[in-house]
């Protein structure tokens, strides 16, 4: 569960990152006026400093926006990663649904090594599939 509220932390820091940047580029020399973009730049601006503090002082500061997407990013995909990872493990689990229905239709079309996934996590496979 912790993986799933890490992942969706990130999510919301990107897509605010990404709005950001979008209005960035929209609302020109008047972007601190408007009310958008400070709310954006509010939600962000953790973001902004944690990576100032990590970042070498050879990066600029206006690039900071686009190295804190990227950090973004790749935290994202590490944890969808792990949350992958977790759900071979545990299909069972609710945030796995979408995972073991995968395997369930794999098992379904023949693949043995999904229904002996599904076995070895305690889900039977359906019966139309079962040797």
């Amino acid at each position: 569960m912790l993986i799933v509220v890490l992942k969706a932390l990130v999510e919301v820091a990107g897509l605010a990152l990404l709005g950001q940047g979008i209005l960035y580029l929209l609302a020109g020399a008047s972007r601190d006026q408007n009310v958008f973009y400070r709310i954006l730049k509010t939600l962000t601006m953790p973001v902004w400093r944690a990576v100032r503090f990590v970042a070498p002082r050879i990066i600029v500061d206006r690039h900071i926006g686009y190295l804190a997407f990227l950090l973004l990013a790749v935290v994202w995909y590490l944890l969808v990663g792990f949350q992958a990872g977790q759900c071979l493990d545990q299909l069972g689990h609710p945030s796995c649904e979408r995972l073991q229905q995968e395997y369930v239709k794999r098992c379904e079309a023949g693949s043995t090594e999904a229904c002996d996934l599904l076995r070895r996590q305690a889900t039977p496979p359906p019966e139309a599939a079962r040797p």
